[in-house]
């Protein structure tokens, strides 16, 4: 577990309470119907300012990743080597995050993944992605 704790505000606590429960919910606006992320206080494609939260498939596809080798943070010090990949989703947004349970020189673009909630402690869930070897 690491040490870096997210800032959550009114416009994201829905997202991290999703991942509490292992769902991966994001904001879709409710005058465009454009599904973003990160969530802000008004849609980043029609300026609307009323969101819905739904819940998403979780599935998506690595569209790039860059492996570290010196920690970003100290409290990452222990993971190094480690990735941060940048994953797009089914449904169309783009978040980053890392890929785990495959070892780094098998990791490439347009592999498919999927999400895992990796449970920190009770407070915090991080959404992270695993191969995904069939379709659900």
């Amino acid at each position: 577990m690491t040490d870096l704790r997210p800032p959550i505000d009114r416009y994201n606590a829905p997202y991290w309470a999703g991942l509490r429960e292992q769902k991966l919910r994001l904001p879709r606006c409710q005058a465009c119907g454009h599904l973003q992320f990160p969530m802000g206080p008004c849609c980043s494609k029609c300026l609307g300012e009323s969101f819905e939260w739904i819940e998403c498939s979780g599935r998506g596809t690595i569209w790039s990743y860059i492996v570290y080798h010196h920690a970003f943070h100290p409290s990452l010090a222990d993971q190094v080597p480690y990735n941060v990949a940048e994953i797009t989703l089914e449904e169309g947004p783009k978040l980053i995050s890392n890929v785990v349970g495959v070892p780094i020189d098998e990791l490439c673009a347009g592999m498919s993944v999927a999400a895992y909630f990796d449970r920190q402690d009770d407070e915090l869930t991080l959404l992270r992605f695993k191969p995904q070897t069939e379709r659900a």
